[in-house]
Protein backbone atom coordinates (compact mmCIF):
# COMPACT_ATOMS: atom_id res chain seq x y z
CA UNK A 1 0.00 0.00 0.00
CA UNK A 2 1.20 3.48 -0.79
CA UNK A 3 1.89 6.32 1.55
CA UNK A 4 -1.19 8.56 1.86
CA UNK A 5 -0.80 12.35 2.07
CA UNK A 6 -4.11 13.99 3.05
CA UNK A 7 -3.70 17.66 2.16
CA UNK A 8 -6.40 19.79 3.79
CA UNK A 9 -7.06 23.07 2.04
CA UNK A 10 -9.75 25.67 1.66
CA UNK A 11 -11.07 26.78 -1.74
CA UNK A 12 -9.05 29.12 -3.95
CA UNK A 13 -5.82 28.21 -2.11
CA UNK A 14 -3.77 27.01 -5.16
CA UNK A 15 -4.89 23.54 -4.09
CA UNK A 16 -5.34 22.33 -7.68
CA UNK A 17 -1.92 23.61 -8.71
CA UNK A 18 -0.48 21.72 -5.74
CA UNK A 19 -2.30 18.61 -6.92
CA UNK A 20 -0.75 19.08 -10.37
CA UNK A 21 2.70 19.35 -8.78
CA UNK A 22 2.26 16.11 -6.86
CA UNK A 23 0.71 14.26 -9.78
CA UNK A 24 3.74 15.15 -11.89
CA UNK A 25 5.92 13.05 -9.61
CA UNK A 26 6.70 9.62 -11.02
CA UNK A 27 5.88 7.95 -7.69
CA UNK A 28 2.53 9.64 -6.99
CA UNK A 29 -1.13 9.21 -7.86
CA UNK A 30 -3.73 11.78 -6.82
CA UNK A 31 -7.38 11.81 -5.75
CA UNK A 32 -9.23 15.05 -6.43
CA UNK A 33 -11.61 16.14 -3.61
CA UNK A 34 -12.77 12.71 -2.46
CA UNK A 35 -15.58 14.07 -0.28
CA UNK A 36 -17.12 16.62 -2.67
CA UNK A 37 -19.96 14.49 -4.04
CA UNK A 38 -20.91 13.35 -0.56
CA UNK A 39 -20.77 16.94 0.69
CA UNK A 40 -23.04 18.19 -2.10
CA UNK A 41 -25.48 15.35 -1.54
CA UNK A 42 -25.69 15.84 2.23
CA UNK A 43 -25.88 19.64 2.23
CA UNK A 44 -28.10 20.11 -0.80
CA UNK A 45 -26.06 23.17 -1.77
CA UNK A 46 -26.45 24.53 -5.28
CA UNK A 47 -22.82 24.69 -6.37
CA UNK A 48 -21.90 25.22 -10.04
CA UNK A 49 -22.45 21.97 -11.93
CA UNK A 50 -24.09 20.24 -8.96
CA UNK A 51 -26.19 17.77 -10.96
CA UNK A 52 -23.31 16.94 -13.29
CA UNK A 53 -20.98 16.31 -10.35
CA UNK A 54 -23.42 14.08 -8.50
CA UNK A 55 -24.10 12.02 -11.60
CA UNK A 56 -20.43 11.62 -12.51
CA UNK A 57 -19.39 10.84 -8.93
CA UNK A 58 -22.36 8.77 -7.79
CA UNK A 59 -19.92 6.15 -6.47
CA UNK A 60 -18.49 8.77 -4.08
CA UNK A 61 -21.80 9.83 -2.53
CA UNK A 62 -21.90 7.18 0.25
CA UNK A 63 -19.48 8.51 2.86
CA UNK A 64 -18.70 5.16 4.46
CA UNK A 65 -17.57 3.74 1.12
CA UNK A 66 -15.34 6.75 0.44
CA UNK A 67 -13.85 6.65 3.95
CA UNK A 68 -12.91 3.00 3.41
CA UNK A 69 -11.21 3.83 0.13
CA UNK A 70 -9.29 6.73 1.67
CA UNK A 71 -7.12 4.25 3.56
CA UNK A 72 -7.06 1.60 0.85
CA UNK A 73 -4.61 3.33 -1.42
CA UNK A 74 -3.72 2.05 -4.88
CA UNK A 75 -0.44 0.26 -5.36
CA UNK A 76 1.54 3.48 -5.61
CA UNK A 77 4.40 4.69 -3.40
CA UNK A 78 2.60 7.98 -2.69
CA UNK A 79 -1.11 8.79 -2.86
CA UNK A 80 -1.94 12.50 -2.63
CA UNK A 81 -5.49 13.31 -1.58
CA UNK A 82 -6.59 16.88 -2.31
CA UNK A 83 -9.19 17.59 0.37
CA UNK A 84 -11.38 20.65 0.85
CA UNK A 85 -11.65 20.90 4.63
CA UNK A 86 -15.24 22.14 4.57
CA UNK A 87 -16.31 18.95 2.81
CA UNK A 88 -15.73 17.09 6.10
CA UNK A 89 -19.13 17.64 7.69
CA UNK A 90 -19.76 17.39 11.46
CA UNK A 91 -21.63 14.08 11.25
CA UNK A 92 -18.96 12.29 9.23
CA UNK A 93 -17.02 9.61 11.10
CA UNK A 94 -13.39 10.65 11.35
CA UNK A 95 -11.93 7.28 12.35
CA UNK A 96 -10.20 6.83 8.98
CA UNK A 97 -8.09 9.90 9.70
CA UNK A 98 -6.27 8.00 12.44
CA UNK A 99 -5.09 5.23 10.10
CA UNK A 100 -1.35 4.67 10.26
CA UNK A 101 -0.98 5.05 6.49
CA UNK A 102 -2.33 8.63 6.50
CA UNK A 103 -0.16 11.72 6.98
CA UNK A 104 -2.07 14.99 7.24
CA UNK A 105 -0.85 18.33 5.91
CA UNK A 106 -2.40 21.77 5.48
CA UNK A 107 -2.45 24.42 2.76
CA UNK A 108 -3.41 27.99 3.72
CA UNK A 109 -3.96 31.26 1.90
CA UNK A 110 -4.19 34.78 3.27
CA UNK A 111 -7.87 35.06 4.32
CA UNK A 112 -8.54 38.35 2.55
CA UNK A 113 -7.21 37.06 -0.76
CA UNK A 114 -9.01 33.75 -0.39
CA UNK A 115 -12.36 35.41 0.43
CA UNK A 116 -12.12 37.83 -2.49
CA UNK A 117 -11.34 34.98 -4.88
CA UNK A 118 -14.06 32.69 -3.53
CA UNK A 119 -16.70 35.43 -3.43
CA UNK A 120 -16.07 36.16 -7.11
CA UNK A 121 -16.94 32.53 -7.96
CA UNK A 122 -19.48 31.80 -5.21
CA UNK A 123 -21.23 34.95 -3.96
CA UNK A 124 -23.34 32.97 -1.46
CA UNK A 125 -20.24 32.05 0.55
CA UNK A 126 -20.09 32.22 4.34
CA UNK A 127 -17.56 31.33 7.00
CA UNK A 128 -18.04 27.57 6.70
CA UNK A 129 -17.31 27.74 2.95
CA UNK A 130 -13.79 29.06 3.59
CA UNK A 131 -12.72 25.80 5.22
CA UNK A 132 -10.85 27.68 7.96
CA UNK A 133 -12.93 26.43 10.94
CA UNK A 134 -12.62 22.88 9.67
CA UNK A 135 -8.87 23.18 9.04
CA UNK A 136 -8.36 24.26 12.65
CA UNK A 137 -10.54 21.42 13.93
CA UNK A 138 -8.62 18.81 11.90
CA UNK A 139 -5.26 20.31 12.89
CA UNK A 140 -6.19 20.23 16.57
CA UNK A 141 -7.31 16.63 16.22
CA UNK A 142 -3.86 15.76 14.85
CA UNK A 143 -2.16 17.63 17.69
CA UNK A 144 -4.26 15.77 20.27
CA UNK A 145 -3.09 12.52 18.67
CA UNK A 146 0.52 13.60 19.21
CA UNK A 147 1.35 14.89 15.73
CA UNK A 148 2.01 18.42 14.48
CA UNK A 149 1.22 18.31 10.75
CA UNK A 150 3.13 20.45 8.25
CA UNK A 151 1.46 23.70 7.22
CA UNK A 152 2.33 25.43 3.95
CA UNK A 153 1.15 28.87 2.85
CA UNK A 154 0.16 29.56 -0.75
CA UNK A 155 2.22 32.74 -0.99
CA UNK A 156 5.36 30.90 0.16
CA UNK A 157 4.80 28.28 -2.54
CA UNK A 158 4.29 30.90 -5.26
CA UNK A 159 7.27 33.01 -4.21
CA UNK A 160 9.64 30.05 -3.79
CA UNK A 161 8.18 26.84 -5.22
CA UNK A 162 11.37 24.81 -5.13
CA UNK A 163 12.37 25.79 -1.62
CA UNK A 164 8.93 25.48 -0.07
CA UNK A 165 8.08 22.16 -1.72
CA UNK A 166 11.50 20.78 -0.86
CA UNK A 167 10.93 21.72 2.78
CA UNK A 168 7.48 20.12 2.71
CA UNK A 169 8.89 16.91 1.22
CA UNK A 170 11.61 16.90 3.87
CA UNK A 171 9.06 17.12 6.68
CA UNK A 172 7.05 14.36 5.02
CA UNK A 173 10.22 12.27 4.73
CA UNK A 174 10.00 12.12 0.96
CA UNK A 175 12.58 13.04 -1.66
CA UNK A 176 11.88 16.28 -3.47
CA UNK A 177 11.31 15.83 -7.20
CA UNK A 178 12.10 18.64 -9.65
CA UNK A 179 9.12 17.45 -11.70
CA UNK A 180 6.88 19.09 -9.09
CA UNK A 181 7.79 22.54 -10.42
CA UNK A 182 6.16 22.27 -13.87
CA UNK A 183 3.56 20.21 -15.68
CA UNK A 184 1.85 20.01 -19.09
CA UNK A 185 -1.15 22.27 -19.56
CA UNK A 186 -4.62 20.83 -20.05
CA UNK A 187 -7.06 18.59 -18.25
CA UNK A 188 -6.33 15.31 -16.45
CA UNK A 189 -8.22 12.05 -16.14
CA UNK A 190 -7.84 12.54 -12.39
CA UNK A 191 -9.72 15.87 -12.43
CA UNK A 192 -13.14 15.79 -10.79
CA UNK A 193 -16.27 16.50 -12.82
CA UNK A 194 -16.27 20.01 -11.29
CA UNK A 195 -13.12 20.91 -13.20
CA UNK A 196 -15.09 22.51 -16.05
CA UNK A 197 -16.51 25.01 -13.55
CA UNK A 198 -13.43 25.75 -11.42
CA UNK A 199 -10.16 24.73 -13.13
CA UNK A 200 -9.87 27.10 -16.09
CA UNK A 201 -6.73 28.83 -14.76
CA UNK A 202 -4.99 25.63 -13.72
CA UNK A 203 -5.74 23.93 -17.03
CA UNK A 204 -3.98 26.80 -18.80
CA UNK A 205 -0.97 26.67 -16.47
CA UNK A 206 2.35 24.88 -16.80
CA UNK A 207 3.66 25.71 -13.34
CA UNK A 208 3.08 27.87 -10.30
CA UNK A 209 2.23 31.48 -11.09
CA UNK A 210 4.20 34.39 -9.65
CA UNK A 211 2.50 35.69 -6.50
CA UNK A 212 0.56 38.90 -6.97
CA UNK A 213 -1.63 40.62 -4.35
CA UNK A 214 -5.35 40.28 -4.88
CA UNK A 215 -6.95 43.63 -5.67
CA UNK A 216 -10.36 44.73 -4.42
CA UNK A 217 -12.31 45.58 -1.29
CA UNK A 218 -14.11 43.09 0.90
CA UNK A 219 -17.90 43.26 0.59
CA UNK A 220 -19.35 44.74 3.76
CA UNK A 221 -21.19 41.58 4.72
CA UNK A 222 -17.92 39.60 4.59
CA UNK A 223 -15.88 41.87 6.88
CA UNK A 224 -16.88 39.84 9.94
CA UNK A 225 -16.19 36.59 8.07
CA UNK A 226 -12.71 37.90 7.30
CA UNK A 227 -12.07 38.76 10.95
CA UNK A 228 -13.09 35.27 12.05
CA UNK A 229 -11.00 33.68 9.30
CA UNK A 230 -7.97 35.76 10.22
CA UNK A 231 -8.10 34.60 13.84
CA UNK A 232 -8.30 30.96 12.72
CA UNK A 233 -5.59 31.45 10.09
CA UNK A 234 -3.24 32.91 12.69
CA UNK A 235 -3.59 29.75 14.81
CA UNK A 236 -2.26 27.63 11.95
CA UNK A 237 0.15 30.13 10.41
CA UNK A 238 2.50 29.94 13.40
CA UNK A 239 3.19 26.31 12.41
CA UNK A 240 4.03 27.05 8.78
CA UNK A 241 7.15 25.57 7.28
CA UNK A 242 9.44 27.76 5.23
CA UNK A 243 12.20 27.14 2.72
Amino acid sequence: MGRVIAMWSGPRNISTAMMRAWENRADTTVWDEPLYACYLDQTGLSHPGRDHVLQAHAHEIPYEAVATRLVQAPDSPVVYQKHMAHHLLPGMDRAWMDDATVTHAFLLRDPREMILSLHARYPEMGLADTGMPQQVEIFQRCREAGETPPVVVARDVLENPRGTLASLCDVLQLDFDEAMLSWPSGSRDSDGAWADFWYDSVRASTGFETWRPREGELPTHLVEVHEECQALYDQLHVHRIVA
